[in-house]
C-alpha cells in the first residue's frame, strides 16, 4: 500500500468499510504466523504505535527493528536492508522515511510493503483514518467542504488527503501563508482566505508547520502566526454549527490552532488517533491477503 491515488475507488470504499467494521467493533485474527518489521526513518509516536497495536491486534508477530542500530548506518541501501528482511522470513515491512517516493528503490522486492509516510510524497494510512472520521461524522463525502491550512507545500497529509476527498465528492478548499503553496499544492483543490474559508467549510483540517522541510527559518512567531493563519477562538465561533476541527497532529499549541480548542466540543482530533488504529488494521489485512494470508 503506497497511496491511496494508486486504488480504485471501489477498493478505497471497502477499506473504508472494512476499517469501520473494525472501530465498531469486529476483531480478526491471522490464521498463521506472519511476521511485521516496522522501520521508522523519521520521528513518529502516534502512526508508529498505532500501526503496532493493529498489528497486534490482528495477530502478526512483530519483529523489533532498531533504525539506529541498523546496517543502514554502515552505508547498507534500504533495498538492501528489506532483501534482507525478506530472506530472513519477513512477510511485510511498514515504512516511514524522510525520502520522497523512498519506494522506487524497492522494485522487485516480493514482500509487502506499506507507505507510513514518504518525504512531502503520501501518507494513505493517515488519509484512510481521516476518512473514517469524517463519514462517521457526516455519513457522506459528497458535496462536504473541507478546509486544509497551514504547510500545503510540504505536506504528505494535504496531498493524500486532498486526492481521495475529492474522488470521493468532496469539495477541497486550501489557506495558509502563500509561500508554501506552488502550482502542485494547488492540484486538488483552491486557494481561499482563511476568515471566508472557515464561515464555509464543514470540516477545517489544520496542519502542523513542517519545519523540518524547509530551508529557511520561519520569520513570523508562534503568536503571529496563529494570528494571521491560524484558528484563533475568534475564527471558531464563526465556524457553521456542525462544522469539525481536525489535525493529524503533533499539534503545536498555540500555533495552527488555539490551546483551548485543541479539545473543544467541535475537536475530533483524538478520535483521529483512536481511529488510526482501525485505518491501519484495514491496511494491514489488505495487503496482506493480497499476497495470500488468510485471517479468521
Amino acid at each position: 500500500m503506497i497511496k491511496l491515488s494508486r486504488l480504485s475507488l471501489e477498493s478505497v470504499e471497502k477499506l473504508l468499510h472494512q476499517a469501520l467494521e473494525f472501530a465498531n467493533g469486529k476483531t480478526v485474527k491471522a490464521k498463521s504466523d506472519i511476521f511485521v518489521a516496522n522501520l521508522f526513518f523519521e520521528d513518529s509516536t502516534r502512526t508508529k504505535i498505532s500501526f503496532e497495536v493493529a498489528e497486534k491486534k490482528l495477530g502478526l508477530n512483530v519483529v523489533h527493528f532498531d533504525e539506529s542500530k541498523s546496517s543502514i548506518n554502515k552505508g547498507e541501501s534500504l533495498l538492501d536492508t528489506i532483501k534482507t528482511l525478506e530472506s530472513i522470513g519477513i512477510n511485510l515491512s511498514v515504512i516511514r522515511h524522510q525520502k520522497t517516493r523512498f519506494y522506487d528503490e524497492l522494485k522487485g522486492v516480493k514482500m509487502g510493503v506499506v507507505n507510513a509516510g514518504d518525504g512531502i510524497g503520501h501518507h494513505p494510512s493517515q488519509a484512510l483514518l481521516d476518512l473514517i472520521t469524517i463519514k462517521q461524522e457526516f455519513g457522506d463525502f459528497k458535496d462536504l467542504k473541507v478546509g486544509i491550512v497551514g504547510d500545503i507545500k510540504h505536506s504528505r497529509v494535504a496531498n493524500s488527503n486532498a486526492t481521495t476527498l475529492r474522488r470521493l465528492g468532496a469539495k477541497v478548499y486550501f489557506s495558509g501563508p502563500r509561500e508554501w503553496f506552488d502550482e502542485g499544492s494547488l492540484m486538488n483543490g483552491t486557494y481561499r482566505d482563511l476568515d471566508a474559508l472557515v464561515t464555509d467549510v464543514d470540516v477545517l483540517m489544520l496542519l502542523r508547520i513542517q519545519h523540518e522541510r524547509h530551508d529557511e527559518k520561519m520569520k513570523l512567531t508562534p503568536q503571529d502566526y496563529l494570528k494571521k493563519y491560524g484558528l484563533t477562538k475568534e475564527r471558531e465561533q464563526k465556524m457553521k454549527p456542525n462544522a469539525i476541527i481536525m489535525h493529524p497532529a503533533p499539534i503545536n499549541r498555540g500555533v495552527e490552532i488555539d490551546n483551548d480548542l485543541v479539545e473543544c466540543e467541535r475537536s475530533r482530533i483524538f478520535k483521529q488517533m483512536q481511529n488510526g488504529v482501525f485505518a491501519r488494521m484495514a491496511i494491514l489485512k489488505k495487503v496482506l491477503e493480497e499476497r495470500g494470508f488468510e485471517f479468521e
